[in-house]
């Protein structure tokens, strides 16, 4: 997988890129970085980037020659080196819900162009260069380089070979595989910490019974914390057996 990052902050992701899973997948040459700032495309002296409103308006908006420069630079040395264009990826509140059944579709692509803006917006023409719209949720932030931090993490750990277990991104919360449900309660030592005790059944080694308990334990997580989430036809599970 191919990241190609468009952004007036590179330096933001220098730690990222490097650390834990993401930097795993990098040594593993699993997934690679490009960064393309629209400021190498900016006009003036200053290599301007955004510029006042037209209808006036407060803030200063990103303008689309810039961007769509930078985009097709990059998509010009991918082909000039036979690599894949990258899916292009607006970052901004106005975009869809990002969620775990969308970052399984984007860690099937072989390159996504993550594009991070700044100031009040986007010049509404780059919309037209771009082949999706993602946001984080209901809230805005002053950049989109979080946001692709969130997306590149979500993604990556996605790729065959990056995580140790692969059966790791199964049966985790908001997984497809799992309904979408919330993921059950981990436990680990100590088995009693000041008088809360791990449950006695994941201790009888009795794989149907926990898996059960378990089923039970993220349909009951899920009605608590997030009633929005419409659970699976199989929602009501027998209870475990007693030994």
């Amino acid at each position: 997988m191919r990241y190609d990052l468009v952004t007036l902050f590179p330096e933001l992701f220098a730690t990222f890129t490097t650390t834990s899973f993401v930097g795993r997948a990098v040594e593993k040459s699993i997934a690679s970085f490009r960064f393309q700032s629209p400021r190498d495309f900016g006009l003036g002296k200053h290599k301007a980037v955004d510029d006042t409103p037209y209808g006036g308006g407060s803030g200063m908006v990103m303008r689309v020659d810039c961007l769509v420069n930078a985009f097709e630079h990059l998509d010009a040395q991918a082909l000039a080196a036979e690599q894949p264009v990258a899916r292009r990826i607006l970052l901004t509140p106005q975009g869809a819900r990002f969620d775990q059944s969308h970052a399984i579709l984007l860690a099937a692509e072989p390159a996504l162009m993550l594009v991070c803006g700044r100031y009040e917006g986007f010049d509404e023409r780059v919309r037209a260069h771009v082949h999706e719209e993602l946001s984080l949720g209901d809230f805005v932030m002053t950049g989109g380089e979080v946001a692709a931090m969130a997306v590149v993490e979500a993604t990556v750990r996605l790729l065959p070979g990056v995580l140790g277990n692969e059966e790791s991104t199964v049966e985790e919360s908001h997984d497809p595989g799992s309904g979408g449900l919330l993921e059950y309660p981990h436990f680990t030592r100590p088995l009693e910490f000041r008088g809360a005790v791990v449950p006695e059944i994941l201790s009888t080694g009795h794989h149907a019974n926990i898996a059960a308990w378990r089923k039970m334990q993220a349909i009951a997580r899920t009605k608590s914390r997030r009633p929005d989430i419409a659970l699976p036809p199989e929602s009501v599970t027998k209870k475990p057996r007693r030994q």
